[in-house]
């Protein structure tokens, strides 16, 4: 991938407008971190986990907002990476994209052992690890050589996962108001504070990081920016997406805490899969969980292209070994596909190893991989872009609610060794940062810069300003 310093041309039949880039934001959105990370948030925070995910919401739409107008003003190949290059320097720039390379792998672990959960609601005497296995390998193969046809495979999915959660609203309400009889369990509205804060504040506080995360995948949204028509209208767009989101969160989180009693909801199964458990719908539970195994399936998939493309991204720009940006037969991302696996059978040794917690463990590190990255992006645009006293305001509110769900997780066993897990991880990247930053100021002293520096460029007349960054007309 080539980096560009100037603005790409929003000139083409492929420009999209602010409604249809939310529409995009919200299909791409919904995943295994909704499906199935709701139930382990309403499991330890109660009823009220719907205020998290509002709150949830709110944050993300602050981490959104600033990144598209950081790309609106300037768009960058590496996005918020080159970003954060830029507000600090290349330390920065190394460790956001290993978080993100980081937060990546540890969400398609996640998102393996959902998948491999909701195989085993067919097939219970299955171990994890080969259903794991299985859908690892597949995904790695579909990687490997390509999928020309995969863009469109996945507007399919997109549609499908659409259409599972209208018919979840359409069952639930039509099973809530008894149109459809025999329903697994008796509807009970929470009526009381101790139905809805059954672990109290401590819980919802926990149950946060879970919220936090069934938003990821909005960096990804903001890097698709430069394609609209009216990059300006990128904020737009994501507040009409973020707001779409939570309406349908909260709908459906909702009715599933009306629908299901509180000690049935589980970390291995999907709160929505029990809520349609009814004598007369015997098969849509089956259906849906089916539906859930293909989206699931896909964000996997999705995640596999992104972490490819940022390993080879990495090392073309001399922060991962040059190695892994080598293709065989000029095609084929042979050596970044092998440290891909490595971290895939580290998923699946888990599996293994801890089949009872291995989902709460590597959600728990996932959320919080992505989290950190969400920071770097709000304070790369406190650095970048011409402060105001609402802008302010917006970037340490994010800052702040990323701040809670963070320190939530140390408040319950089963999300703090994610929180560990995490840490260990950001230690190594920043000890791997500094030597490697070491090592780029040392050949620059010898007069022999690893990566030649190209002067940043601005178009008169954009819609935000860079701070630091003179402005001058692109030159053909």
């Amino acid at each position: 991938m080539n980096k560009s310093s100037t603005k790409p041309s929003t000139q083409g039949k492929d420009n999209l407008k602010w409604w249809q880039l939310s529409l995009l934001g919200v299909a791409g959105t919904i995943g295994t971190g909704y499906f199935l990370g709701s139930g382990l948030a309403i499991s330890i925070g109660g009823p009220a986990v719907l205020l998290a995910y509002l709150l949830a919401a709110a944050g993300t739409y602050m981490v959104f907002d600033a990144l598209a107008r950081m790309t609106a003003d300037h768009p960058e190949q590496g996005s918020f990476r080159s970003y954060a290059k830029q507000a600090f320097g290349g330390w920065a720039g190394f460790g956001s994209g290993w978080v993100y390379w980081f937060s990546e792998m540890l969400i398609m672990g996640s998102q393996l052992t959902a998948l491999s959960i909701f195989a085993r609601f067919w097939f219970p005497a299955v171990p994890m690890w080969i259903f794991a296995a299985g859908f690892g390998l597949l995904g790695l193969i579909i990687v490997f050589f390509g999928n020309k046809g995969f863009d469109r495979v996945e507007n399919v999915l997109a549609i499908i996962k659409s259409a599972a959660i209208l018919m979840f609203l359409l069952l639930a309400a039509a099973l809530l108001a008894g149109w459809i009889e025999g329903g697994k369990y008796q509807p009970h509205f929470p009526d009381h504070y101790g139905a809805w804060l059954p672990t109290g504040w401590t819980g919802l506080w926990s149950a946060f990081i879970f919220a936090f995360y069934a938003y990821g995948g909005i960096e990804v949204l903001g890097i698709m920016s430069y394609r609209l028509k009216d990059p300006s209208e990128a904020p737009k767009a994501g507040k009409v997406m973020l707001l779409t989101l939570a309406v349908v969160y909260v709908l459906s989180i909702g009715l599933a805490v009306i629908m299901v009693p509180l000690k049935a909801f589980s970390p291995k199964e999907s709160p929505f899969v029990l809520a349609l458990g009814s004598d007369h719908l015997a098969f849509v539970p089956h259906l849906f969980n089916g539906v859930l195994i293909i989206a699931g399936f896909s964000t996997m998939t999705a995640s596999l292209y992104a972490v490819t493309s940022m390993i080879n991204t990495l090392a073309q720009e001399g922060d991962a070994p040059k190695l892994f940006a080598r293709k065989w037969k000029d095609k084929y991302p042979l050596f970044g596909l092998g440290l891909i696996t490595c971290g895939l059978l580290a998923a699946i040794i888990m599996a293994l190893l801890l089949p009872g917690k291995v989902y709460e463990y590597i959600t728990t590190a996932a959320g919080l991989m992505l989290l950190y990255n969400w920071s770097f992006i709000l304070l790369s645009s406190g650095k970048l872009l011409e402060s105001s006293v609402w802008s302010g305001i917006k970037r340490w509110i994010g800052l702040v609610l990323i701040a809670a769900a963070v320190s939530g997780t140390l408040f319950h066993a089963l999300s703090r060794p994610g929180f560990f897990i995490s840490l260990l991880l950001v230690s190594v990247i920043g000890i791997c940062g500094f030597l490697v930053e070491r090592h780029r100021n040392k050949n620059r002293g010898q007069g022999e810069p690893l990566l030649p520096e190209k002067p940043h460029r601005l178009e008169e007349g954009s819609g935000y300003r860079i701070k630091g960054i003179i402005k001058q007309k692109s030159r053909s």
